[in-house]
């Protein structure tokens, strides 16, 4: 496959988070950015990285952006709007940016709608379950009764995760069993239309990986593979953005409710 970039190089679209930031002088700053982790990975594994900050004309049509990229990366960041899954905020739920949930959003449907290889990170994976008509479970240490998977705010929390062997996720990762790196409250309430969970944390069930089956390429996890020098999924992304990589074929997959 001919990279997107105008090269062999596949380009992978990384969707930038809305922050405010300060530096220097300047403070609370209003910028559009994305962790240089991620960039590095797409490197690494031979790909273009291209940040996508929030873009009202790409909301009503995804395709500008989209038909510049061959793989698209629903990165982390703040929690979304509750108002996207038709939900009231908990007072918990902070930080949010409608305006970025609308963008990715779009791009998300879009890509699927092309089969456009998606990969959703800890809030990526939640917006990839909202995109599809899901809902969010908006604060887990009430559900769980543990901040298991958020246990210090600015670190990354380890715990075990399962994979189902015949799974894109467990393709992608090339294990099945393994120690993550994660940092989120929030998680998958009701699945998202046709996705099925792939993944799951060994401490408490809580749905780590979901797919899409039918897609070459449709997936999200919640932990933090960007953060692992040791994880292949962000190279299982630009592998299939070349289209070289396999996914497994004839899922299925309960797309019940996950409680």
């Amino acid at each position: 496959m001919t990279g997107a970039a105008g090269s062999g190089a596949p380009a992978i679209g990384i969707c930038a988070a809305v922050e405010r930031v300060s530096w220097g002088v300047w403070d609370g700053y209003e910028v559009t950015l994305a962790p240089r982790s991620y960039v590095r990975c797409v490197q690494r594994a031979g790909g273009v990285a291209i940040v996508l900050p929030p873009d009202e004309a790409a909301v009503e049509d995804p395709d500008l952006l989209l038909d510049r990229v061959d793989a698209l990366m629903l990165a982390g960041g703040a929690d979304i709007d509750p108002s996207s899954y038709g939900a009231e905020p908990h007072p918990e739920t902070k930080g949010t940016w409608p305006d970025r949930d609308a963008f990715e959003l779009a791009l998300a449907r879009r890509a699927l709608e092309r089969d456009m290889p998606v990969l959703g990170i800890c809030r990526g994976m939640q917006l990839l379950n909202v995109a599809l008509g899901g809902t969010l479970v908006q604060h887990l240490p009430e559900s769980i009764g543990a901040e298991t998977h958020r246990s210090v705010a600015g670190t990354f929390s380890e715990h075990h995760v399962r994979l189902d062997a015949d799974s894109l996720a467990c393709t992608a990762a090339g294990v099945e069993s393994f120690v993550v790196w994660s940092h989120h409250h929030q998680g998958v309430d009701r699945l998202g239309e046709g996705l099925r969970v792939s993944g799951w944390s060994a401490e408490d069930d809580l749905p780590e990986a979901i797919e899409l089956p039918g897609r070459h390429f449709a997936l999200g996890v919640i932990w933090h593979p960007e953060e692992d020098e040791s994880s292949k999924v962000i190279a299982a992304l630009v592998e299939a953005a070349r289209g070289a990589f396999s996914a497994p074929r004839g899922q299925k997959g309960d797309t019940e409710a996950v409680r």
